[in-house]
């Protein structure tokens, strides 16, 4: 019997295997702990080279310990908790050991454009080093989950979510969402569950964009807790604007609220810089705001319905969250 000749990989299929050997040495398997007693397991990734983890919020919630242990196989190690941010669902975790961890890059979420090629990794499951394939099928997703449990109110909404088609199963949570240069561009935080039967609905998944992972991580490594928020606001209700090619395009004004001086932040309008920096999205927005604080002045630069442009000076408000 003549021997089959080496199958060559097609070059999406060659992209899909670089993208992966690149990214799931960095993934983690994360096993919460109270005492002796385990409470549940979830995804992590590595941040850095000091033994740093991102994960989610929900999956070190009320957990006294962490054993952690690469997806690509491996002993465990233990970990502590450095500090959760949960309006955003992250949290960091540090191991004891940092040897052989192998920190991911994170890519600009901003560039992300409807149509991506994505892979989800993590341990679905608890079946680690698991990779499941989509594409990014919305951006600047607002989702309303539901609380910690106790936690008052019952719901918890977070903003400016990557939506994907890829799968993503309980266990996933805090693993990588990637694309297929080998960045991870968002850490996967949840599928939606139908109401009536209880069960996950296949094609609808979410991911907390990288650029809001870095910042949040940075803040918890470095003060334990998040100091700096979008606390400054324009006093607008707002949404990412994409253009033909489905390319974040700006931040389009969908209303403006009660006592807004600035009428020209009229909606229609699309911001597309504040103090001269670039705001593609509402994420870029926030970081841009996150720097700022409540009576500040900002030159806002937009365009306006008929095309033409403006640039106007605000004075930035209080963000109704505080």
């Amino acid at each position: 019997m003549a021997v089959p000749a080496a199958r060559i990989p097609t070059t999406l299929e060659a992209d899909y295997r670089r993208g992966i050997a690149k990214v799931l040495p960095s993934v983690v398997q994360i096993i919460s702990k109270a005492g002796s007693k385990e409470l549940g397991e979830g995804s992590g990734v590595v941040y850095d080279t000091s033994g740093h983890i991102v994960t989610n919020a929900h999956v070190v919630s009320g957990a006294t310990g962490f054993d952690v242990s690469l997806a690509t196989g491996g002993p465990s190690r233990p970990a502590r908790l450095v500090g959760a941010y949960p309006a955003n669902d992250l949290a960091v975790l540090e191991v004891d050991d940092p040897t052989d961890l192998v920190p991911a890059v994170f890519g600009d979420s901003d560039d992300l454009s409807i149509g991506d090629i994505v892979l989800a990794m993590g341990n679905p499951l608890g079946l680690s080093g698991s990779v499941s394939d989509g594409i990014v099928s919305g951006l600047d997703r607002s989702v309303q989950f539901a609380a910690q449990e106790g936690a008052t109110p019952a719901t918890t909404t977070i903003k400016g979510l990557v939506q994907t088609t890829a799968a993503i199963n309980p266990g996933n949570s805090g693993g990588a969402l990637v694309d297929l240069s080998g960045q991870v561009d968002g850490i996967l935080v949840a599928n939606v569950v139908s109401v009536e039967t209880g069960s996950t609905l296949p094609g609808i998944g979410f991911a907390i964009p990288s650029n809001t992972v870095t910042d949040v991580a940075r803040q918890l490594i470095s003060d334990g807790k998040v100091t700096k928020t979008d606390r400054a606001a324009l006093g607008v209700a707002v949404r990412t604007v994409v253009n033909r090619r489905g390319r974040p395009a700006g931040v389009g004004v969908m209303r403006t609220g009660a006592g807004v001086a600035h009428a020209v932040l009229s909606p229609g309008s699309v911001i597309v810089s504040v103090d001269g920096v670039p705001t593609l999205t509402v994420q870029a927005l926030s970081r841009v705001l996150s720097a700022r604080e409540p009576g500040d002045t900002a030159t806002v630069r937009l365009r306006r319905p008929d095309g033409s442009t403006a640039t106007t000076t605000v004075r930035l408000g209080r963000h109704s969250g505080d």
